[in-house]
C-alpha cells in the first residue's frame, strides 16, 4: 500500500504533532534568542528549498556517470553543478561535494595521504586545534602520532619559528594548520614552506575562514595547500556538510578516499544545496555580507574589551571572537556560557593559551540577519551586562534585538 494523502492528515502538524512541536519551539528560540554560535548561520530559503526537494530519496552512491544505482541523471547533474561552482568560487583544480561534514572531509584527507602510524604536526587542542587534529578520543589521535604546535604565550599568535622548529625535530609526514578558535589569518605561505621543508604534505583545514574566502574577505589557501578540508555551512551559509579542495594530481586519491573508503552514498538534496550555496556566494551581495561580517567581529571585539573581558590576540582578522571573562568576577567559560545563554546569547566556550577555557562568539548569523556593527556593539555591552550580573537586563535586551532582526522564516508562536 502507497502513501496515502487525502485532505486530512496532510501538514506535518496534523500527521506527527509531537515532532511538530518540536520543531516550532526551536524556530521560536531561534526568533528570540541572539545565535553568537561560530560555526551557525541562517541558510537562505532556496538552501532550505533544495534540502527538502525530491533529491533527498535518491540514492546516488558513487560519482556522476559512475553510480551504483540506476535513476541518477539529475543527481549527476546536481553534483556536477555543485563541483563545477565551487571549482570557479574557489579557483581549485579538484572538487569533492560528499562528505558528510568538516571531520569526514578531515577523515578523508588523512585517508587519501596517510597510513595508520604516520607522524602529524597540527595546532594543539588547548591552542584552538580540532578533535580531528590529533584528539585522543577521535580517530585521528588514535590512529596517527600527532605533535601540537602552540601559540607565542604574550600574543596569542601562531609561533611559526616553533612550527618550523618542531617540523624539523618530528619529520612530520602531514603538516595541518587551522583551527576552531583562532581569530586572526593564517599565513599559509609560511606553512607551505615549511611542509616542503620537511617534506610533508601541507593539510589546510578552513572550516571556519572558507566563507569569507569565497567573499574575498580572508586569504584563500587554496594556492598553498595540497588538499583544504572546509564545511558548507558556518559563514558560506549553505547546508550542514563538507568538501574538499585539491590539486589534479591528489585528485582520484582524494575522490576514492571519501568513496568507497570512507563513505557511502552521499545525500543528493544537500549536495544539490550545496549547489545553491556556492552559487549565492558568487555573488556581489555575498561578497559584501562576508566584509560585513569581519567589520561587525571587530567591532564586538573592541566593545567586549571596553567591557572588562580579555579579548585574545586583540582582536580579530575574521568572524570569530575568543575571550576570557575571568576579569568580570572571575568566571570561567563554562560558567559564562551558562550565563549568557539564561540571557539569551547562545555561544561557546573555547580553549584559551594558558590552560584556561574562555567563550567564542561569532558574527555570521547576525550579519546574515541584517545587524550592523552599532548592533554588535550592543550585543557586547549586553554581554558584558549579564557577565557584571544583570542576567534579566541582559535577557530583555538580546529579545529585543533578536525580535528587531528575525530569521528567515515564520515564528508558528509569534
Amino acid at each position: 500500500m502507497g502513501i496515502v494523502v487525502g485532505r486530512r492528515g496532510r501538514t506535518l502538524s496534523e500527521r506527527d504533532p509531537e515532532v511538530a512541536g518540536i520543531l516550532a519551539a526551536e524556530s521560536h528560540r531561534r526568533h528570540t534568542t541572539l545565535q553568537l554560535i561560530a560555526a551557525e548561520n541562517y541558510t537562505s530559503p532556496a538552501v532550505l528549498e533544495a534540502l527538502a526537494s525530491p533529491l533527498a530519496d535518491k540514492y546516488a552512491e558513487g560519482y556522476p556517470g559512475n553510480r551504483f544505482h540506476g535513476g541518477c541523471a539529475y543527481a549527476d547533474l546536481a553534483e556536477r553543478t555543485a563541483v563545477e561552482r565551487a571549482q570557479d568560487l574557489f579557483g581549485a583544480a579538484h572538487v569533492n561535494v560528499q562528505p558528510h561534514s568538516g571531520s569526514a572531509a578531515v577523515l578523508a584527507a588523512y585517508a587519501a595521504l596517510l597510513r595508520p602510524g604516520d607522524p602529524v604536526l597540527a595546532l594543539g587542542l588547548a591552542y584552538g586545534g580540532h578533535l580531528t587534529h590529533g584528539s585522543p578520543a577521535n580517530f585521528s589521535g588514535r590512529w596517527f602520532r600527532f605533535t601540537g604546535y602552540g601559540v607565542d604565550a604574550e600574543s596569542g599568535l601562531l609561533d611559526y619559528e616553533q612550527v618550523r622548529a618542531l617540523a624539523r625535530a618530528t619529520k612530520p609526514k602531514a603538516v595541518v594548520c587551522g583551527s576552531i578558535a583562532y581569530p586572526r589569518h593564517i599565513d599559509h605561505a609560511a606553512f607551505r614552506e615549511i611542509a616542503d621543508e620537511a617534506g610533508a604534505y601541507l593539510i589546510v583545514d578552513a572550516a571556519h575562514p572558507i566563507g569569507l574566502v569565497a567573499g574575498g574577505a580572508a586569504p584563500s589557501p587554496v594556492p598553498y595547500a595540497d588538499v583544504v578540508c572546509a564545511t558548507t555551512h558556518k559563514v558560506l551559509r549553505g547546508p550542514r556538510g563538507g568538501m574538499l579542495l585539491c590539486t589534479e594530481e591528489l585528485a582520484e586519491r582524494i575522490d576514492r578516499a571519501v568513496f568507497p573508503f570512507t563513505q557511502g552514498g552521499a545525500p543528493m538534496n544537500v549536495v544539490a544545496a550545496k549547489a545553491v550555496a556556492f552559487g549565492e556566494a558568487a555573488t556581489p551581495a555575498y561578497a559584501r555580507y562576508a566584509h560585513r561580517t569581519v567589520a561587525n567581529a571587530r567591532a564586538m571585539a573592541e566593545q567586549l574589551a571596553e567591557e572588562g573581558l580579555h579579548v585574545t590576540t586583540g582582536g580579530t582578522d575574521t568572524h570569530l571572537i575568543t575571550a576570557d571573562p575571568a576579569p568580570l568576577g572571575g568566571l570561567d567559560g563554562r560558567a559564562a556560557r551558562d550565563l549568557l545563554g539564561a540571557a539569551g546569547m547562545v555561544l561557546d566556550t573555547s580553549a584559551l593559551p594558558h590552560d584556561s577555557r574562555g567563550i567564542r562568539l561569532g558574527t555570521a548569523a547576525v550579519t546574515t540577519l541584517g545587524m550592523g556593527e552599532e548592533e554588535a556593539r550592543t550585543i557586547a555591552s549586553l554581554v558584558g551586562r549579564a557577565l557584571r550580573g544583570d542576567v534579566d537586563g541582559a535577557r530583555a535586551g538580546a529579545r529585543e534585538l533578536a525580535e528587531a532582526f528575525p530569521p528567515p522564516y515564520p515564528d508558528p508562536h509569534g
